[in-house]
């Protein structure tokens, strides 16, 4: 049954009906298609992109101006400067971004957000149902990936557009309603109101894009006049960062920081421009008079200038900010540095043998990584706490980092002259670096089976999980061992290695032979069978590649 309100306006003298239900289904409708629309045309844009994105962010941020680049190119191509900053929470908890190359990269994730809105601008919402139809045809008819992409990517946008249409078409009986003109009359009074009101709302949606999108709806409806407007544009953009803010919780001491000067950048910036507040508004009314801006435009244009100035008042002062979320959040990071830190390309000219050495320190770390990741995994499979197999993740990415760099850097120093000694121990470095990124591998393969064990809910007997944990924690010392072994050229520490692969062997057939009388007794499901001889058979494959490295140590002359 519809709801119906009769409301009488006796300035006009003249009744109006206003259709709650229908209000609330096409905003609440067209909200969904319009976030379902930038997160779609976002995917295709990353898609097209070649899904580096996270590279692009680890590589082009050596200082903050180029942070800022990056930062804005990346929150284009995936239209949402939450989601950059949640990459760039990640990246700062793994290690791979300090605190300061993090800030430039929020500063530019503002900026490039403020895209959508001018894309908004754009104002092409009667044709979004046939740009919707071109997109459902690239997508279903051709079979090519890059075509398939670009037609996500028309249908993200028409779709944008289509829940654009429905908001504004929800929203215009408001225009009727006593209570909402009250309130927009008092966010023009009390700009403090509208901040408020922009912060919550976007808390509650979560994405920028979309509020400030409701916002140009809203003003082009003529029911918010741009005194109302702009106050609850600036508390948008403090609401958006309560995403980082989620996205921190439970993670390191420079993740927290990173996502604390999310906040702090758009407090200030509010607080700088509400001070502003009238020479901002009479500069954004000039602009629209002078480039006959749209409604829409307008609040792009506003946006836009918001969070540019914003980044140009702020930029010169990272190393305050990165000082003042220090003092607010205090405590020692016990994040390692997983970039590569001794692969310095100077001494493969001046120095091979020094350069060697380096190589040899790098690789001995990308080792302990491999461990430290064993350790986290066997964490994982006992409590099933979330935050072991996150941990996990971040090493394993850490080694496959340190796997690029460390190759690509005795790729180069085997083209200098090596003695025969350090030809072999080259070698031996190479086969290494392999391995360990193997072991990698193979962790990564045990928490895809225990997130398959959660999922599914699968249950493990004490008998069979005490046997896991038996078997995890000799592979664990084997794999140390055997680096030990590499880090001393120590000849009988290898050769306990080879010992202790044997005893994982014989572990990995026992094991494998209880496992079966388990299934037989019906004691043990089939699932469960899966998950553990896997397992098992992933941790076998580990001792392999330790004793690969002590055999390396062996065979050295």
């Amino acid at each position: 049954m519809k709801h119906v309100e009769i409301i009488i306006d006796y300035r006009g003298w003249k009744i109006v009906e206003l259709n709650v239900q229908q209000m609330l289904f096409e905003f609440l409708g067209g909200l969904g298609i319009f976030l379902y629309g930038i997160k779609f045309m976002g995917d295709g844009l990353q898609k097209s992109a070649g899904d580096r994105l996270r590279d692009l962010l680890d590589r082009f941020t050596t200082n903050p101006i180029m942070g800022v680049l990056a930062g804005v190119l990346v929150t284009i191509l995936i239209q949402s400067s939450s989601a950059t900053t949640v990459i760039t929470v990640g990246l700062v908890s793994a290690g791979f971004m300090t605190l300061r190359q993090a800030i430039g990269v929020i500063m530019g994730a503002n900026i490039g957000t403020t895209v959508t809105a001018f894309i908004i601008g754009i104002d092409i919402g009667e044709y979004s149902l046939p740009i919707i139809a071109l997109g459902s045809i690239l997508l279903f008819f051709f079979k090519n990936k890059k075509v398939h992409n670009v037609g996500q990517i028309v249908f993200g946008f028409g779709a944008l557009f289509y829940g654009l249409e429905l908001m504004s078409g929800g929203m215009k009986p408001l225009r009727s309603l006593e209570a909402f003109h009250d309130l927009t009359v008092s966010m023009s009074s009390n700009p403090i109101l509208g901040v408020v009101v922009g912060t919550v709302f976007t808390v509650i949606v979560q994405s920028s894009s979309a509020t400030i999108g409701i916002l140009q709806g809203l003003f082009s409806e003529e029911l918010i006049n741009l005194d109302a407007a702009l106050p609850v544009l600036f508390g948008d953009n403090i609401g958006t960062t309560i995403t980082a803010v989620l996205a921190a919780i439970g993670a390191s001491v420079a993740a927290r920081r990173a996502a604390a000067v999310h906040v702090l950048f758009n407090l200030i910036g509010t607080t700088i421009f509400l001070i502003l507040l009238k020479p901002f508004t009479l500069l954004i009314e000039t602009l629209q008079g002078k480039m006959d801006l749209n409604p829409e435009m307008t609040i792009a244009f506003a946006h836009g200038i918001f969070n540019s100035t914003n980044t140009l008042i702020q930029l010169p002062f990272v190393a305050v900010l990165a000082w003042i979320v220090t003092k607010l959040i205090p405590g020692e990071d016990a994040v390692a540095e997983y970039k590569a830190k001794h692969l310095d390309p100077v001494f493969i000219e001046q120095s091979p043998s020094i350069a060697l050495g380096q190589a040899k320190e790098e690789v001995l770390r990308m080792g302990a990584f491999s461990v430290r990741g064993l350790e986290e995994t066997v964490q994982y499979l006992k409590t099933g706490n979330q935050k072991h197999s996150e941990s996990a993740y971040q090493l394993e990415d850490a080694i496959n980092n340190l796997d690029r760099k460390i190759t690509d850097y005795l790729i180069k120093l085997s083209t200098s002259s090596l003695s025969a000694h350090e030809s072999a121990e080259h070698t031996v470095l190479m086969d290494t670096v392999r391995d360990i990124e193997r072991i990698g591998d193979h962790f990564e393969n045990v928490i895809e089976l225990i997130d398959y064990k959660q999922a599914n809910k699968v249950s493990i007997t004490d008998s069979a999980m005490a046997d896991l944990e038996q078997m995890f924690k000799l592979t664990i010392s084997t794999v140390k061992e055997a680096l030990q072994a590499l880090d001393h050229n120590d000849k009988i520490a290898a050769e306990h290695v080879v010992k202790k692969e044997e005893e994982i062997d014989k572990m990995e057939r026992k094991l494998r032979k209880q496992h079966i009388l388990r299934l037989n007794e019906g004691v043990c499901s089939g699932q469960a069978g899966i998950v553990y001889v896997d397992i098992v058979s992933n941790l076998e494959r580990i001792g392999d590649h330790a004793v690969n490295i002590a055999e390396a140590v062996l065979g050295e002359e």
